[in-house]
């Protein structure tokens, strides 16, 4: 089966017009049946540090996610993207997909930073989202950030049958070792033999390449730079999946289990 992305960065904002000028944007250029995929908290804007995130547009959220599953069900697309997400009195750091047919579904970050933890309520799931493509269904897994440091979570995803990770960060740390997390990448990739999908912001710091990574853990697409607009297309053949390695883990001496249940 083949699926067709369409991958974007652009500069974080914390203005929520501004952030749905730059992925209407997009939109606007997409074709039926592609899967767009922005960055960790392009929706609403997103920094580790607290301050800025305590004055979000909190009330200008719920009619930005109506914006973008009206646009996606225009167009015919498939939509996903950050942002920070209100519910009740708790903050989430999640990933929002919207569907071709007016449908939302959302991932809550499950493994925080320490920088987030004042302000945010960790996930406690870790689901598969089916997506519905011409061509037939794809069981996508999301990840965000962080997470990728956790190849843990994202073997459990695997092993419950997921096609496909999406990976979305703001990762722009000065600190950090270049080329480190883009490695991490490859590996997430190579060893659940799957294709990763990876967003970033655009910033001068991106120390996270926004990529896409094959089964293999070849790089098949990246952004040329760190700090500017850009956007990139991929035919993705999944049936380059496979279990090789998945297949050969040795359960009788490390089992990895999720909520007490052993996979």
């Amino acid at each position: 089966m083949y699926i067709n992305i369409h991958l974007c960065q652009f500069p974080n904002s914390f203005v929520i017009a501004q952030n749905l000028q730059s992925m209407l944007s997009v939109v606007e250029e997409a074709t039926p049946d592609e899967l767009l995929v922005f960055h960790e908290g392009a929706i609403s804007g997103y920094i580790d540090a607290l301050e800025p995130m305590l004055h979000l547009e909190r009330e200008a959220l719920p009619a930005a996610f109506e914006t973008l599953t009206q646009a996606a069900q225009r167009r015919g697309v498939h939509l996903v993207a950050g942002s920070c997400l209100p519910e009740g009195d708790c903050w989430y750091n999640a990933a929002l997909y919207f569907s071709p047919r007016g449908e939302r579904a959302i991932y809550r970050k499950v493994n925080l930073a320490y920088a987030e933890r004042p302000i945010f309520q960790a996930g406690d799931e870790l689901p598969l989202f089916t997506m519905c493509f011409a061509g037939g269904e794809v069981r996508v897994a999301f990840q965000l950030c962080r997470e990728l440091r956790f190849p843990e979570q994202w073997q459990y995803l695997a092993h419950r049958g997921a096609d496909l990770f999406l990976y979305l960060t703001n990762a722009a740390n000065p600190q950090e070792v270049d080329g480190v997390w883009r490695a991490h990448l490859i590996s997430r990739a190579a060893e659940n033999q799957r294709f990763v999908v990876s967003s970033n912001v655009a910033h001068p710091h991106q120390h996270c390449p926004t990529m896409i990574v094959a089964p293999s853990g070849a790089v098949l697409q990246e952004a040329r730079t760190k700090e500017q607009p850009e956007t990139l297309r991929a035919t993705l053949d999944l049936s380059q999946n496979a279990r090789w390695y998945l297949g050969q883990c040795r359960t009788d001496v490390v089992s990895l289990s999720y909520k007490g249940q052993a996979l």
